[in-house]
C-alpha cells in the first residue's frame, strides 16, 4: 500500500502559542483511531520556525541561515506519515484532522506520496 506524508501548514503568527486541553485530547482520540485502523505510521509536531536552521545548496555553496525566517507567513508545524489505499483515504485522514482545530487557527494539509519503499 501507498504512504503518504501530511504537512500540516500554520501562520505562527496568528495560531495560539500552544494547542488547548481540548485540541491535545481530540489529536489523540483520532490518532488512536487511525492507530487502530492500521493506517498511522508515525506523527509530530515541529518547534517553532525561530529556533530552526536551514541548510541552502546554490551556486556549488552550502550556506546554513538562522531562522526565523521573515518571508516565511506559513510554516510547516507538524506532520503525519499514513499508509493507505490510496490519495482518496489520506486526504479524508487529513479533513478530519485539520477540522479538530479551533476557529481561531488558520493551517492547510499538504498530502504528497512518499515513494522509496518496495511497495509503492
Amino acid at each position: 500500500m501507498p504512504r503518504f506524508i501530511s504537512l500540516i501548514r500554520v501562520d505562527e503568527k496568528t495560531a495560539p502559542a500552544a494547542p488547548s486541553a481540548g485540541l491535545m485530547e481530540r489529536m489523540g482520540e483520532l490518532m488512536e483511531e487511525m492507530t487502530r485502523a492500521g493506517v498511522l505510521l508515525d506523527t509530530g509536531g515541529l518547534g517553532p520556525i525561530d529556533s530552526s536552521k536551514r541548510v541552502r545548496w546554490s551556486e556549488g555553496r552550502t550556506t546554513v541561515l538562522d531562522g526565523p525566517f521573515t518571508e516565511a507567513k506559513e510554516v510547516v508545524g507538524g506532520y503525519s506519515l499514513v499508509q493507505t489505499k490510496d490519495l482518496d483515504e489520506a486526504v479524508e485522514w487529513a479533513k478530519r484532522f485539520v477540522q479538530l482545530h479551533e476557529e481561531e487557527y488558520d493551517l492547510d494539509c499538504e498530502v504528497r506520496q512518499v515513494f522509496g519503499s518496495s511497495d509503492d
